[in-house]
Formats: structure tokens, sequence, C-alpha cells
């Protein structure tokens, strides 16, 4: 299934993607949350979706607004320097094990709405990450077959930065990372049953038309698998909570001499099979 969440920022409604066409569901679920996924949701839309035919509908060129396909997570967990080249353009060396941070969850927003520029910073750049959805909760998993049965799904995911916040400012990537509108998320989110391999997904990221990224799922340092198993060694990952696994190589920062973002940029990223983004780049006021 292919999750979405339609509708102005703050009243979204929950929809299912099949065929080109958004199937209404908000009278099956109340939305897609971590309630939704600890309570089975998943399969008992299923159900309903394969006995019901007469589910509102619209389609998918209709719709103004595509919202985040999951409603507020919990918590934003991020995993940093997990390509061997974005590690290298970073001038940091490639990590033993996962370099895990937070960002801020209401940082999450549409696949399509404008990604503001923070004030007081100037260095805003782009990240496009395979984005991995929590189904149910995972506590000192004991192997990646466990933490296998614990994914909701994937999504495309942005992992918008602010270079002089994170790395400028002194303390925690956090600064950097929680700026509002940071974290564009969608179009949908694809099942995990319809992934049967999270290590075979390209991405891809450009800027005003041109090319900035273009990497593979199979070139992670810490595959998903085992960035579920780990994460969940040090925190409880609960229903509904997000894993950003990592950017390739192509950022800003890594340029000669770096670039970012400014107001006016369009931003358009993709990970295979998981969907398009499109943002403008606005200043924030």
């Amino acid at each position: 299934m292919k999750l979405v969440r339609t509708g102005p920022i703050g009243h979204e409604l929950p929809g299912v993607l099949r065929d080109d066409v958004v199937l209404h569901v908000a009278d099956v679920v109340r939305d897609f949350d971590g309630d939704f996924f600890a309570g089975g949701g998943l399969q008992s839309l299923r159900t309903r979706l394969d006995n019901d035919r007469s589910l509102p509908s619209t389609p998918a060129r209709d719709i103004e607004r595509w919202g985040a396909p999951v409603a507020r997570p919990g918590k934003v967990v991020c995993i940093g320097l997990n390509y061997r080249d974005h590690a290298a353009e970073s001038s940091m060396p490639t990590p033993d094990e996962p370099v895990v941070f937070f960002k801020a969850p209401n940082t999450v927003i549409g696949p399509h709405d404008d990604v503001l520029l923070p004030i007081g910073g100037h260095k805003t750049d782009w990240e496009v990450e395979l984005g991995v959805v929590i189904a149910r909760t995972a506590r000192y998993l004991p192997s990646i077959e466990a933490a296998r049965d614990c994914i909701a799904g994937y999504c495309v995911s942005h992992d918008v930065s602010e270079r002089s916040f994170q790395l400028e400012r002194g303390g925690q990537w956090v600064k950097g990372k929680s700026c509002e509108t940071f974290n564009p998320l969608g179009p949908w989110l694809v099942t995990a049953d319809e992934i049967p391999d999270p290590q075979d997904l390209s991405l891809e990221l450009s800027v005003n038309g041109e090319s900035r990224q273009q990497g593979t799922t199979a070139d992670m340092i810490f595959p998903v698998l085992e960035i579920v198993r780990y994460v969940s060694q040090f925190m409880v990952l609960e229903p509904g909570d997000l894993i950003n696994t990592g950017t390739p190589a192509g950022v800003g920062m890594g340029m000669t001499p770096p670039r970012y973002l400014r107001a006016g940029d369009v931003v358009e990223l993709s990970v295979g099979g998981l969907g398009r983004q499109r943002q403008l780049i606005a200043q924030a006021v």
C-alpha cells in the first residue's frame, strides 16, 4: 500500500494511493499516527480495502496538497555519515558505529511545501535520504530479522541542514537540523511488504534542474535493518517514529567552493519507487 495524507496544513486526511487515485479512508482510520500502527492498523486497512469498493476517491492529479504521509512522529532519529563518499566529502572519518542524532519532530512537513531559510543562517544544505517509519515498539532487538518486523514502510525524506548552526556554533548537530520546515517527507509511505530490498533503491536530488546527488542505498555503511536493531539498543523506538538513514555524496558543503541554498531555488528529489518531492526555498521572516 501507499499511505498518503492530503489536505491543508493541520487538516490532513488519510488516504491510500492506488492506480493514480487517492482512496479516502477518514471514515475507516482517524490518522496515520502511532496509535494506527500500534493497533494493527495496516492489516485492518488492507482488509477493508480488499472488501470495500465504495470508498470515496479523487484522482491524484486533482490533489491540491500532499501532506507528510504520517502524522508528526514522536521522534525523528537521524543517522549521520552513513555513506562512505559523504563522509569523505565532509572530511570526516568513516564511523565504526552509526552516528545517531535527533531532529525536532515539528520539522516534518509535506513533500512539496516551502522550505524556509532560517533567520541568522547562511549555509542551508540539502540531503536526500531514505526514511523508515516504525510500526511497533522496538527495544533491545536481538537481530536484524527482529528489526524487519518493526518496520511499517519507507518514504522519501529530505534532511535539510543549516551547516553554520550545525558545525560552527558549538554543541550538538540538532541545532542545525531542527529549523522549521527542515524535514519534507513523502509524498507517500510505501509499506514494507512492497519494498523487498531497502538496500536496492536509487537516490537523486537536483537544485534548479542541476543534478547534485546520485546514489544508491546499496552504498550505506550500516544497512537499514542494522540501523533499526542498533538504535533499539539505546532508546525505545515507538510506532510512528521516523528514522532518516543518511545521505550520499553531493551535498553543498562538499562542493568546491561550497554552494548553499538561496531564496528562490527549487529542490527536487526522489528515492526509487517511493515518489518525488519538490520544494521552493523561501526566507523565514
